[in-house]
């Protein structure tokens, strides 16, 4: 039975407990009060309640949320708390509220003809943005004002009201206020208020909604959930890694010296345990949503702490022989038991979240060819433009000049053909960055442009070409004119771009923002294989790597078998992994690769390929011995989940999907992170500050 439209509160004071009731005035001034026995006989109490104190008295349960409410519950008395938003006074004697809760806003309509003028006066005067619980009779909207939206079909007439918790008049900012959005550090100091906003609200929901279909469709493939260290030893696996230091157990490096501080390292993936644990053969097929940590270089689209969706799996197949023949979608590698699964949650989430079913499997595209037409080895396959190797058409002195060089020319052009219209205004807004060369070619000039060509030039030793590119042109389509961008680069693609590459997605983004190209939401997911197994070309790497060969995945890869003895006669360069990335529409959504579990193989890739010395390889002794108890060949992959969360939430910003995101520098403006220690409490771990 819900209480009546009077709040009574539990006071406690003098020989006895009073019940008080509250009775709203006004008057902005504090509320009168009247004191009752509990056996109902009215004393007179000259204690005064502010305004606007929180309520600690017991109060209602609610009945419903504020987004649960439809039009079957037209005449019932509920219950319903929330955060007040006020909407507007339509009279003295009417006003309209918001009130909203996590799962949406409920409409409150405040008749002083129904919950008296005194009622309606206090709630009035409640500060935007506080706590209120309401209790009335919901009411069928007119056709004409109903919304599609949770709870818009409906209103709620208010009885009367409880004010559990004011907020202040001056926050920092109004988080309902759409149209006047503070800035992101504003929002992310104060990210509790930021929190309220309808999106930020949809975003973490629909996050735990797609755990946990994740975590179901894992289960239903036979997956266990397992939970690994975060608090691991420091290694050579690629990424920067934070430090965490250690009172325990301190050691010293001589038998006399001074006590040396010990640190664990934060996981930057559970690559190590999770391989161990398919090793053990206690899971054959494991996941986890696991936490992760990497002391990066500030970006957008990156956390120093991320979750990852993490997945291994033993007995993965290492591809198919020679005699066996060629798949028709270039899936040459490994790991097809990986790729099953992998499209198996992909093809759930978007049947769930996006409507969207997938007839077939996914492309599948190789590096090279990614590197080739789109210089990129994560290509939004959604507008064309692609690149051009032109090496071919070349004169003949041209080409033997690329062939001593170990180079080729390729170009992006941009002709009258309709195809390119999108990009013509973005032409001329697109920045020449260094290795690109720009020719705008007239009818005239049509056959003379390689000798006015700086590419050309550099090619032939600064010579001045005397060429005729009539052929070259009309190949090109460009007999009537247009323009095309010029670039060299290795015969054999490295990295993840090209310079033809970048000026693609500038293209296309500065086409975008004109107007001029509007890219569908229809989602093109690609695999992309046999990366380079090693690479000198990772900026990233170079600061463990040190003009030595790095693992362009991570030094676990498997080759592919037919580059075994190429890696073995020390052809590196020319070693494919057997690495396979996800792509989406231009962003890399996660990755993995078929695994060594061949520990004279894996030794050799750490001693003779990545050069690592014994101290670097020492840390990886566990997992070699591992490898030689008789591991089954495994495999795994791994999504970022985050940046999957952004992509159905159609949010260019990571951190519109975590609830405390650090900002793109790595710091928290909340919790105020990273911050000094005193010296009092380094010295606990043998440290001490710099001085």
């Amino acid at each position: 039975m819900l209480a009546s439209s009077r709040r009574y509160i539990l006071r406690r004071g003098g020989p006895r407990s009073l019940l008080t009731s509250v009775v709203w005035s006004s008057r902005v001034s504090p509320l009168h009060t009247s004191a009752v026995h509990p056996n109902g006989h009215s004393v007179a109490n000259r204690d005064r309640i502010t305004a606007h104190s929180a309520h600690i008295a017991p109060f209602p349960r609610r009945t419903h949320t504020c987004g649960s409410l439809n039009v079957q519950d037209a005449d019932k008395r509920v219950v319903l708390s929330g955060w007040l938003v006020p909407k507007g006074k339509v009279s003295k004697k009417l006003s309209f509220f918001g009130l909203r809760d996590s799962t949406g806003t409920t409409q409150l309509v405040v008749d002083a003809r129904i919950c008296g003028a005194e009622l309606m006066a206090t709630m009035r005067d409640v500060p935007e943005e506080s706590t209120v619980l309401v209790e009335g009779v919901v009411r069928a909207r007119p056709e004409s004002q109903r919304r599609d939206v949770p709870s818009g079909h409906v209103e709620v007439v208010v009885n009367s009201y409880t004010l559990l918790n004011p907020a202040d008049r001056n926050l920092p900012f109004m988080p309902f206020d759409s149209q006047n959005l503070a800035n992101e550090d504003l929002r992310l100091r104060y990210r509790y208020l930021d929190l309220r906003r309808a999106e930020l609200t949809t975003n973490l929901k629909k996050r735990s909604d797609a755990a946990f279909l994740v975590r179901s469709t894992l289960h239903d493939e036979g997956f266990t959930e397992v939970e690994t260290p975060m608090l691991l030893n420091s290694t050579p696996e690629g990424a920067r890694e934070y430090l965490v230091p250690s009172r325990v157990k301190q050691s010293t490096s001589t038998l006399d010296g001074p006590a040396q501080p010990l640190f664990y390292a934060l996981s930057q993936s559970p690559q190590q345990p999770k391989q161990l644990l398919v090793a053990s053969g206690a899971v054959d097929r494991y996941y986890q949503l696991a936490r992760c940590f990497r002391d990066e270089d500030g970006r957008k689209d990156r956390q120093p702490e991320f979750t990852q969706v993490d997945l291994e799996m033993a007995w993965v197949s290492w591809g198919d022989s020679v005699a066996t023949p060629a798949p028709a979608d270039a899936w040459r590698i490994g790991g097809h038991e990986v790729r099953d699964v992998v499209e198996t949650v992909i093809r759930n989430i978007w049947r769930k979240f996006e409507g969207v079913e997938f007839d077939r499997g996914f492309r599948v595209m190789t590096y090279n060819e990614a590197m080739s037409r789109y210089g990129s080895d994560k290509p939004d396959l959604r507008f064309g433009l692609e690149i051009q190797d032109i090496t071919s058409l070349m004169p003949e002195s041209v080409r033997a000049a690329l062939q001593a060089r170990g180079e080729i020319v390729e170009a992006i052009v941009l002709s009258s053909d309709s195809n390119h219209t999108p990009f013509v205004r973005a032409a001329g807004t697109v920045e020449c960055t260094s290795g690109l060369e720009r020719l705008d070619i007239d009818v005239e000039a049509a056959s003379s442009w390689p000798n006015h060509s700086h590419t050309i030039k550099e090619v032939l030793a600064n010579a001045e070409p005397t060429l005729d590119a009539s052929a070259i042109t009309q190949a090109l389509r460009l007999t009537k004119g247009g323009t095309f961008w010029l670039a060299r680069r290795p015969k054999r693609p490295e990295g993840g771009w090209t310079p033809l590459g970048r000026l693609r997605l500038a293209l296309s983004e500065a086409a975008q923002r004109s107007g001029d190209l509007v890219l569908s939401d229809e989602p093109k997911f690609l695999w992309v294989t046999e990366f380079p197994l090693f690479t000198r070309a990772d900026e990233d790497k170079e600061f463990l790597a040190h003009g030595r060969w790095s693992s362009s995945h991570h030094p676990f890869t498997a080759p592919m078998w037919e580059d075994i003895e190429k890696m073995h006669a020390g052809q590196v360069e020319e070693v494919r992994g057997q690495h396979y990335d996800l792509v989406l529409n231009g962003v890399e959504i996660g990755g993995g690769s078929v695994r060594v579990h061949d520990a004279a193989m894996q030794d050799y890739i750490f001693t003779k390929i990545l050069q690592l010395d014994e101290r670097e390889k020492s840390s990886f002794n566990h997992l070699l011995h591992a490898l030689r108890c008789g591991a089954p060949p495994h495999g795994g992959f791994a999504f970022g989940f985050d940046r999957l969360m952004a992509i159905l939430c159609k949010t260019s910003s990571i951190r519109d999907v975590i609830a405390f995101p650090k900002t793109a520098a790595g710091t928290d403006l909340l919790f105020k992170s990273p911050s000094p220690s005193s010296p009092e409490v380094l010295a606990q771990y043998a440290l001490r500050p710099q001085s």
